[in-house]
């Protein structure tokens, strides 16, 4: 007589996020309830209840399966029971696999409940339909997946704010599109952030600030407001990465940007990031934290030569990393030198001078030294000059700076655009010809070589013109924003008619950068600087837009 088998029985039971979507009857405790009995009823002994809420069929990287599969190899159980097939899991391939070798191999025997599948008969037709049904498992996620893509796609087109939690400086409202509404209190951090990059500090710095002032991070904000414990493993400390997080999203210009990331596939979670043109942009949807001016002066901090370092006393200098070396090209170092005087006093002073020659000598640059103060105060005052020039006859101010982008008369500018509507004229009357000599040759009025004739004649002609009213729209489109640059200068610039002291702020927002010649004995000291907006790229150099005698 046959020895009985005793089974130890583990029930597996799984309910996915898209099965509560599609509002399937697979509850965990429905599973649990039904299983439960059914080893009950054949008198086997349950061991454990393995399961994974929230997860996808499609891939076993589930905490729940795992323990399963661990326990199932190790002999504590050596019976798996499932409600049906797509529970243990949605990848055919996989479940094949432990299904046919794995679990044969270890002596475990295999049943999926309502699909009539046990491993213990495998003459059945169950178990000659079961790669049908993994199959059709398998379909089902992948059809699935792709209706809640069209769905998410679909809201986002839509402006509706579909991310489970809400940017830091915003709560979600209460409405069918979820709108951001500002949150009073971490807004003010949000602006804050913004402010300090655009002034020039970096994200470290930022965050130190933050710190120092005990500013709870976002992820401990939002279990404070929801009167939560922080789960999450952290420091509960700003990092760089919480300020460039903040820094690079488009949600604080009252802008949603959704659709940025998604999968490799429904099989493969990995998150993997978009090209900024797959994007989802919707624009006014809710109240913005900050202005377009503010995120630009941003942009500008982060896409600078200049990151800026601090000195020894921990200040960061107005014009640290703008200065360059126009003969090797590299940066100007900043360093500090003590002056004895015959007196026994001393003084500190600050300088600048060519990174090249202060490390390797005279053999690979020359020097370019220059006091701090003295490079500081020359700028100030072209600044000061410029705004002044301004304020008195902005006119004036406007045509110098837009002659210094090498702009194109009024004049020009005028015919140019006469000759855009004549060729656009002339575009429509080639179009209205060309089908007038069509529909004469159908007619037989004409040849059918002259319609031929015609018709080349003219199509070269329309080739012509729309290549002429290209290059026409791109030389106005770059007069327009000449035009706008040189007005944002003009903005700018005005704040500073009467500031006395060159700031970090100052630089990074008028100044692009400044270069500093070798000191000569005969000729004087040319300090060259280059303005934001109105000195325009030549291929990788710029044209100057002033030359200041030190």
């Amino acid at each position: 007589m046959a020895k009985q088998t005793i089974y130890n029985a583990g029930i597996y039971v799984r309910l996915s996020q898209e099965d509560m979507r599609a509002g399937e009857s697979l509850s965990i405790e429905n599973q649990k309830l039904i299983l439960t009995k059914y080893v009950k009823e054949q008198g086997w002994n349950l061991v454990d209840t393995y399961v994974d809420d929230g997860f996808s069929g499609t891939s076993f990287e589930r905490p729940g399966v795992q323990r399963l599969l661990d326990d199932a190899q190790t002999g504590k159980i050596n019976l798996i029971i499932v409600k049906d097939l797509s529970r243990f899991g949605r990848n055919y391939i996989e479940v094949g696999q432990y299904i046919d070798y794995i679990f044969p191999i270890n002596n475990i025997r295999f049943i999926a409940l309502n699909d009539n599948v046990d491993t213990a008969d495998r003459d059945s037709n169950a178990m000659e339909m079961m790669p049908i049904i993994n199959l059709f498992n398998e379909w089902h996620a992948a059809s699935t997946s792709k209706k809640i893509k069209a769905v998410f796609l679909a809201n986002a087109k839509a402006g509706k704010y579909t991310c489970s939690v809400p940017a830091y400086g915003y709560t979600k409202a209460k409405d069918d599109m979820h709108t951001p509404m500002i949150d009073p209190e971490s807004a003010e951090v949000v602006k804050r952030i913004f402010k300090l990059r655009a002034e020039g500090e970096s994200l470290r710095s930022i965050a130190e600030k933050l710190n120092a002032d005990k500013i709870p991070t976002p992820s401990d904000y939002r279990a404070q407001q929801s009167g939560k414990e922080n789960k999450r493993f952290t420091r509960h400390l700003w990092s760089n990465l919480n300020v460039r997080d903040i820094l690079k999203n488009p949600i604080y210009l009252g802008k949603l940007v959704m659709q940025r990331a998604t999968t490799v596939s429904y099989k493969n979670h990995k998150v993997i990031r978009k090209d900024p043109s797959e994007w989802v942009v919707t624009e006014n949807t809710h109240e913005p934290i900050i202005s377009q001016e503010l995120w630009d002066k941003v942009r500008e901090t982060e896409n600078a030569v200049s990151y800026g370092k601090r000195s020894n006393d921990g200040i960061k200098r107005p014009l640290s990393g703008l200065l360059f070396c126009p003969d090797c090209g590299y940066k100007l170092k900043s360093n500090t030198s003590l002056r004895r005087y015959k007196n026994g006093k001393s003084t500190r002073y600050d300088f600048y001078n060519c990174s090249s020659y202060a490390l390797y000598g005279k053999e690979h640059c020359f020097s370019h030294y220059i006091m701090r103060t003295q490079l500081e105060a020359v700028i100030l005052a072209d600044i000061r000059s410029m705004a002044k020039l301004v304020i008195e006859d902005e006119n004036t101010a406007r045509n110098s700076f837009l002659s210094k982008k090498q702009q194109r008369t009024s004049r020009q500018t005028k015919n140019d655009t006469k000759r855009l509507n004549e060729s656009k004229h002339r575009l429509e009357e080639l179009e209205k010809l060309m089908q007038s000599v069509y529909e004469d040759k159908v007619m037989g009025k004409i040849p059918e070589q002259i319609c031929i004739n015609l018709l080349q004649k003219y199509e070269t002609e329309q080739q012509n013109l729309e290549a002429y009213i290209s290059e026409l729209e791109e030389k106005l489109s770059e007069e327009k924003q000449d035009k706008e640059d040189v007005d944002k200068f003009i903005r700018r610039l005005k704040k500073y008619f009467n500031v006395q002291e060159l700031t970090r702020e100052i630089c990074l927002e008028l100044i692009e950068y400044v270069t500093v010649n070798a000191k000569t004995d005969d000729k004087p000291r040319e300090i060259n600087i280059y303005y934001k907006f109105i000195d325009k790229p030549l291929s990788n150099k710029r044209t100057l837009h002033n030359n200041t005698t030190a």
